[in-house]
């Protein structure tokens, strides 16, 4: 469910609503008079992290079953 905000609140914390993932409702007088929907250009930083983390668990797992990057696609290319 959409969160629901007066106009007020939403000029007042802007940044707030800027940085969150989620759509608000804008309200004026108990009427919708419009939606924010966040636009996120750029990962967040841990969602970056997250990916490198498990990026260096892949490179660690075929090294250890001695297996090249190029082997693993060719692999997965035929299996497709």
């Amino acid at each position: 469910m959409v969160e629901r905000i007066g106009v007020r609140e939403f000029r007042q914390n802007l940044a707030k609503y800027i940085d969150a993932a989620a759509p608000v409702a804008v309200m004026r007088h108990g009427q919708t008079v419009g939606y924010f929907v966040p636009a996120h250009q750029e990962p967040v930083k841990a969602e970056l992290e997250t990916l490198k983390q498990a990026a260096a668990k892949l490179d660690a797992l075929l090294a250890e079953q001695g297996i090249s990057e190029d082997e693993l696609l060719q692999e997965f290319r035929q299996l497709r």
